[in-house]
């Protein structure tokens, strides 16, 4: 059996343990060196000597040591590993010139160290880490597939690829200027003026870099990305900090650019979307931090199906113990509620942007989705709701506690262990098993992943003593199953505190697995928006989806919800039921 071990080298800490795995190992207490003291004072394990025994990955006090059993498919070396006990990568999604092929795993799984390999960031080394592979062995190492003959092409320099990487943050750090000055710089294809307006930057071009939103950035680098001429497209994460409408726009151009002389992959976490962009899909399945393993590509809509089931039958791999089930029909409204709150019309003003909260309520036990474009006012009703900002008319009487997430995190030098001390005492079972926050107590929130400082907060709201909870934008920086299990976990969390939550999110698969209710935002964004709702779900849905000019339709398999094409005959047809969403 193929055997690879893990040590996550910033959470071992030998000085605090007294290197418990080494006194511990069976083998070493034979006499032979199984875990040693690596050339960085860390754990190094010899996959060679390890039985699999599982006693250190159990005794180690602070997580740092996976030992994997890997399944017997795996007989192939890895197409990268970055390390001795580091991660390992076997095979690669396949670029297909007139499709956009889709990825779609966990976080930590090896999404984007695929991609990178395929857009030449990141040499591989075929799990001989001391070395980097040649074209020659690549082509060996896929003989028979369609990636040899990618890699052929590479060989004979016809591939050209452009890509865009997941943290569009650091554009900031990196170039200082106006938004123009960088695009052309790269603008290899002189179109920047209708890529602009395609992506809807035209009017930021004379920005500096470094004041316009995450959403903007976000639709820079995809403009940055575009503008140079290559035959293969690559996008981690392209609809992150994009609001829906934002998400469906960018989808249609990603959409257009496959042709015959063109290849485009892409990483996205937004099932709906990742549905709605691609042809193809790849799941990857292994262990986070440890192993990835990319599947056999997949029709779009037969490959979400399968991993929300949670096994790959060709693969015979089961890699979610339960499968991910929607609802057919919207849920039925409950009778008798117990009101939690209700607030007068509200108005606020912040700068030049003017919102409006029309008169509204939310129940106990609901948890209430909201909807709207960025910048139309979302956030400040919620601050509004948690005493952070007050309403400049209408009086609002907060006679309750509010626990609120705010949409932008801070990551300061705070040990997690100290920052969540109560919910590891109150809610270790309830929040800090299912949120795995566990492994992270020993770090720094500083040191923390997007997706872990994520949980972390989403942790600290949950943990709160509140009768009303309000969390913006919680699905950033989540895999899909994260998304899901934090769906439930709330959901579940208010029914048996009889609580009420408030979520707003740009995820509408997210929102309609999550959600009772739902608030609707209109308006112009960055001028006016308007608070509208709660809706039961059918009403709230047909609003928002009624200017976003879009219809769904719920998958016959699955049941989740999915994106009919604009001018179908299915679309059509629920445009004059006027049935957008639940059919």
């Amino acid at each position: 059996m193929t055997r690879i071990a893990i040590v996550e080298k910033q959470k071992c800490k030998p000085d605090k343990c007294g290197w418990l795995c080494m006194k511990m190992c069976p083998m070493n207490r034979t006499g032979k060196e199984c875990i040693t003291q690596g050339e960085d004072h860390k754990a190094r394990i010899s996959e060679a000597l390890c039985t699999g025994c599982g006693i250190c990955p159990k005794r180690c006090p602070f997580g740092a040591i996976t030992i994997i059993n890997l399944p017997e498919e795996l007989t192939k070396t890895p197409i990268h590993r970055y390390g001795q006990n580091q991660f390992a990568l076997y095979s690669l999604p396949t670029p297909m010139f007139g499709k956009v092929v889709g990825i779609l795993g966990k976080n930590g799984i090896g999404k984007s160290t695929a991609i990178k390999i395929l857009a030449g960031a990141l040499e591989p080394n075929l799990g001989d880490f001391t070395k980097k592979a040649d074209i020659k062995q690549l082509i060996e190492y896929f003989r028979g597939s369609e990636a040899q003959t990618f890699f052929e092409k590479v060989r004979d320099k016809q591939i050209v690829a452009s890509y865009k990487p997941q943290n569009v943050d650091a554009i900031p750090k990196m170039y200082k200027g106006k938004v123009r000055g960088l695009l052309e710089k790269v603008d290899e294809r002189k179109q920047l003026e209708d890529i602009a307006d395609k992506l809807g930057i035209t009017s930021i071009l004379d920005n500096e870099i470094e004041t316009i939103s995450g959403g903007e950035l976000q639709r820079v680098a995809i403009a940055a990305c575009v503008l140079k001429k290559a035959n293969l497209y690559i996008f981690d994460e392209p609809t992150s900090y994009l609001d829906i409408k934002q998400r469906l726009k960018v989808s249609g151009f990603i959409k257009e650019l496959a042709d015959e002389d063109t290849a485009v992959l892409v990483v996205e976490h937004d099932l709906i979307i990742l549905d709605y962009m691609t042809d193809l899909v790849h799941i990857m399945y292994g262990k986070e931090g440890a192993y990835g393993v990319v599947g056999l590509p997949k029709t779009a809509k037969v490959a979400i199906n399968v991993y929300l089931s949670g096994y790959l039958k060709e693969e015979n791999i089961r890699f979610r113990e339960k499968k991910i089930e929607f609802f057919a029909k919207p849920p039925v409204k409950k009778q008798r509620r117990e009101q939690l709150i209700a607030w007068p019309e509200m108005d606020k003003r912040l700068g030049r942007f003017e919102l409006t909260a029309s008169p509204g309520k939310l129940d106990r036990r609901v948890v209430v989705g909201v909807l709207g474009e960025n910048a139309i006012g979302k956030t400040s009703f919620v601050k509004m709701l948690a005493g952070v900002i007050q309403p400049d008319s209408g009086e609002l009487d907060l006679k309750i506690k509010v626990s609120y997430k705010p949409q932008y995190l801070t990551a300061t030098d705070d040990l997690v262990a100290n920052v969540l001390h109560e919910a590891v005492r109150k809610y270790s079972s309830a929040l800090i098993e299912p949120l795995q926050i566990m492994p992270l107590l020993m770090s720094k929130l500083s040191e923390l992943s997007g997706g872990e400082l994520q949980r972390v907060a989403i942790c600290l709201c949950l943990a709160q003593d509140a009768d009303l909870y309000l969390l913006d934008e919680p699905s950033a920086y989540l895999d899909v199953e994260q998304r899901l299990l934090i769906s439930k976990l709330l959901k579940d969390l208010m029914e048996e505190r009889g609580k009420t939550a408030l979520v707003v999110d740009h995820d509408l698969l997210f929102i309609d697995y999550i959600s009772d209710e739902l608030m609707v935002f209109e308006g112009v964004p960055a001028e006016r928006g308007r608070s509208t709702g709660p809706y039961e779900m059918m009403d709230g849905m047909n609003l928002f989806l009624k200017d976003l000019r879009m219809t769904f339709r719920r998958d016959p398999e699955s049941k989740r919800p999915r994106a009919n094409k604009p001018g179908s005959v299915k679309d059509r047809e629920q445009i004059a039921e006027n049935k957008l969403y639940y059919v």
